[in-house]
């Protein structure tokens, strides 16, 4: 049987809006999917909701599908999109009302059950996360295109694959296969060079977006169109894989994948094959997803120019404290940023930043009472007072905490293109979620000199979020570097060379098919994204900071 050719036309809400077109323009597919699902992006749909009832898609996919609906449609490539948010059933409608006044005889489909807010009391939107065989089931009814809300990002492959080979509930292994394809497609051009460690070892000035070619046996080969930009080859496909997971189990509704048996290789130019991927039954409960509004947050950046940097922050500090002290706020965070540099050519680059965040149930302890007591101090603080902005009245924060139910709770159906309701079981099979047991880890490197060099001239890194934890996935690039870093970058090194995780609870995944140590650090991103706990909320930039640290690294290896 042909492989499946499923390609990738959207990261997140806010992508190229062209790349649908260049997708379907750019060579062959069979299936096309759109990934525009966050928490911070249901968050924001949440509060389109509550402005209108009739919202809650991302409504820049419909304007994508204006341009080209007629295009698939000519082409034979179906559609698969998790756009539908908070409304897929909305988003349908408004499908088939674009494709009637087109005059294109689309048949539209949708996947329902994952609104779990109604029982949830006090969250702006509860969500599970479903699984793939609600989108197999629209597919193999003839949907040619299929709108879902929550399910997992790597559903939108899984549901395609299933239905083009037929795969049932208990074919672990190809399930899993497809759900490591899933994983590298679903953030789109992250798997063709961008965001990429080593991102000058190519053109990545626009990378194309990235395509998987699914085989019968749940092995793939991700690849791009020829003569798009970017460059796809193990090193990218690693970080990928290793982008918002954690150990050797990464558990989804429909199977656990076991990302330590995945292998990869090079299989020609912008070519990589993935193979071997074992499988196993899911766990029995299901992800939730909640989004509440955790209060009111306001912040105001005071700009610290020249001379005693310490003590202008120390002195605006006080006055601050002292102006708040009637009324504090329920948080107080403050960061100074040492943006400056002694002698400095430029008026900027002579200045620091001073960050004060509050946090409160209450909009007015962040909103008057904050902006009040900063604009008091214009003329009587610190010589060069100055704010890069004036703080506001407040604005609303959100928080994001996951609950699990089990699996067989959640009512997940398919609506097919006409009309009918198909219920999807859930899994008869489950397997509760554990750690796999600790590798043993190779053998130590020979010893020799070292010098000190900053991690990222041997290794490369990926980071990023769920909800409040972060993980970094760290890779080598031979075998002499992953002999080193295996024993080098341990858990209390990692403490070391990451000061804001020491108290937090850090847990290190070695993958040794990856040549690659994952790290999950719990808590250090407080309440999720939409909470900005941090400088960097998502975590994005959290491994190349690990990247600069210095270590006494083989000079072999350098």
């Amino acid at each position: 049987m042909n492989p499946l050719r499923i390609g990738n036309f959207s990261g997140f809400y806010g992508d190229r809006s062209d790349a649908l077109r260049e997708m379907l323009t750019g060579g062959e597919l069979d299936v096309l999917i759109g990934d525009y699902l966050a928490e911070l992006t249901m968050l924001i749909l949440a509060r389109d909701r509550l402005k209108d009832p009739s919202a809650g898609y991302a409504r820049t996919f419909l304007r994508q599908l204006e341009d080209c609906l007629g295009l698939a449609h000519e082409r034979g490539v179906r559609i698969v999109t998790n756009a539908g948010g908070l409304n897929p059933a909305g988003l349908a409608d408004a499908i088939r009302h674009l494709a009637g006044r087109l005059g294109i005889p689309a048949k539209v489909a949708h996947v329902e059950g994952d609104d779990l807010t109604a029982a949830h009391p006090g969250t702006l939107a509860a969500h599970a996360y479903l699984g793939g065989f609600g989108i197999a089931e629209c597919l193999r009814a003839g949907a040619d295109v299929v709108v879902t809300g929550r399910v997992t990002d790597a559903a939108l492959v899984t549901g395609p694959a299933a239905a083009h080979f037929g795969w049932r509930p208990g074919d672990h292994d190809r399930l899993a296969g497809a759900v490591v394809a899933g994983h590298v497609l679903e953030c789109g051009t992250q798997a063709t060079g961008g965001n990429y460690a080593f991102f000058r070892e190519g053109d990545v000035r626009r990378p194309g977006f990235p395509l998987a070619e699914i085989h019968a046996d749940g092995s793939s080969v991700v690849t791009k169109h020829p003569g798009t930009g970017g460059f796809v080859d193990v090193g990218t496909v690693t970080a990928q894989l290793l982008y918002e997971t954690g150990g050797g189990r990464y558990a989804g509704p429909d199977v656990t994948a076991r990302l330590d048996t995945v292998r990869l290789s090079q299989d020609g130019p912008d070519r990589v094959r993935i193979e071997g991927v074992r499988g196993e039954a899911p766990p029995p409960t299901l992800k939730v997803g909640r989004n509440r509004l955790g209060g009111f947050r306001n912040e105001v950046v005071f700009v610290l120019t020249g001379l005693d940097i310490e003590a202008k922050a120390d002195l605006v500090r006080e006055q601050l404290s002292d102006a708040l002290a009637k009324s504090p706020p329920a948080e107080t965070r403050w960061e100074l940023v040492r943006t400056d540099r002694a002698d400095a050519g430029t008026e900027e680059t002579a200045s620091a930043l001073l960050r004060l965040v509050v946090r409160d149930p209450d909009q007015q302890a962040v909103g008057r009472a904050l902006s009040g007591a900063a604009v008091e101090l214009a003329l009587a603080s610190y010589p060069g007072f100055h704010v890069l902005a004036p703080p506001g009245k407040g604005a609303p924060y959100g928080v994001f905490e996951d609950v699990y139910v089990p699996q067989d709770t959640v009512d997940h159906e398919a609506v097919l293109h006409d009309g009918r309701r198909v219920p999807v079981r859930p899994p008869r099979e489950t397997r509760a979620l554990d750690d796999v047991p600790p590798p043993p880890p190779p053998g130590p490197p020979p010893p020799g000199p070292t010098r000190r060099a900053p991690l990222g001239l041997v290794a490369g890194a990926r980071s990023g979020d769920k909800g409040g934890n972060a993980n970094v996935g760290v890779w080598a690039r031979s075998d002499a570097a992953w002999r080193w870093l295996a024993h080098e970058l341990t858990t209390d090194r990692f403490r070391q060379l990451i000061p804001e995780s020491d108290g937090l609870r850090v847990t290190r995944h070695p993958l040794p098919n990856l040549r690659a140590l994952n790290f999950v650090v719990e808590g250090i991103l407080g309440a999720g994204v939409a909470a900005q706990h941090r400088f960097d909320p998502q975590a994005k930039a959290l491994g190349e900071w690990l990247r600069s640290r210095h270590l006494d690294i083989p000079e072999t290896l350098l």
